[in-house]
């Protein structure tokens, strides 16, 4: 089945309906599948130890729904544009970002698998001027080939993180912008060892090496579901970067500092 005709079919169901039915579908999956329930409450116990027990839970079905809902609004992309955008985002802190464009050193946004960061990309390209998405290519061609297609709709470009190093410093060079998830732990010669919610992680040390090397701005950007079903993006300010000369002491400062403020986004809107 083309990617065209996929979509097609699948926005013959309308929004409404679809959330409702991968809502109820995800509060299956998350009965069904013992072994990653139990990895999310454990995760979050230790991250929260604070909260009850029956919060812990809540958030553990919200973060379900939230991945859920993300999926199958990502193809709302195709009929967003400037008229239309305020129905479904807000935006905070978009001065910052495009004060740091204006800069021409580049800007490495860093997020996380959080909110619907895909609108908020989608609303950064119609808003300001497209970006580049550093991303791990999907195991399934079919789903790789959509999910390409669809952030192009709004001019957005994949970038396939396996050594991308060197693309991704002269995208920087020239100006452009590079967002990155950086919330997923990497194999330790990937990365260095920052406390996360109380506990040693693994996470990469990508942006902080390229803003050391270019001078690139460093900035946050996540995208927040809100109680009526729109979004907030935030744009946080510049990043700043810490530059002793002592190279691998700088990258696990910077690096920290920007895993910092994940944890903090997380703690805030933990769902």
């Amino acid at each position: 089945m083309k990617k065209e005709t996929a979509i097609f079919l699948f926005h013959i169901i309308p929004l409404p309906i679809r959330k409702a039915i991968v809502t109820s579908l995800s509060r299956l999956v998350y009965y069904l599948s013992l072994k990653h329930r139990l990895i999310a409450l454990h995760n979050l116990m230790r991250s929260f130890p604070e909260k009850p027990l029956k919060e812990i839970f809540n958030i553990a079905r919200a973060s379900y729904d939230n991945f859920a809902i993300m999926a199958v609004e990502f193809s709302e992309v195709l009929s967003l544009n400037k008229d239309n955008l305020h129905r479904w985002i807000s935006v905070r802190g978009l001065e910052n970002y495009t004060n740091a464009c204006r800069e021409g050193k580049g800007v490495l946004l860093f997020s996380a698998h959080f909110g619907n960061w895909e609108i908020g990309n989608a609303a950064l390209a119609l808003l300001n001027k497209p970006l580049v998405f550093m991303v791990r290519r999907l195991d399934s061609p079919f789903l790789e080939e959509v999910t390409t297609y669809l952030r192009s709709a709004c001019g957005n470009s994949s970038l396939h993180k396996q050594k991308a190093m060197r693309q991704t410093l002269r995208l920087l060079k020239s100006g452009e912008t590079i967002n990155i998830l950086v919330d997923q732990n990497v194999f330790w010669n990937e990365g260095v060892f920052v406390d996360f919610f109380g506990r040693p992680a693994c996470a990469t040390s990508g942006i902080a090496q390229m803003a050391l090397h270019t001078g690139a701005t460093v900035m946050s950007a996540f995208t927040i579901r809100l109680p009526n079903g729109k979004y907030l993006l935030e744009l946080g300010p510049k990043v700043k970067i810490v530059n002793t000369g002592n190279h691998d002491a700088d990258v696990l400062v910077n690096t920290q500092n920007i895993i910092k403020i994940i944890e903090e986004y997380v703690r805030k809107y933990p769902g």
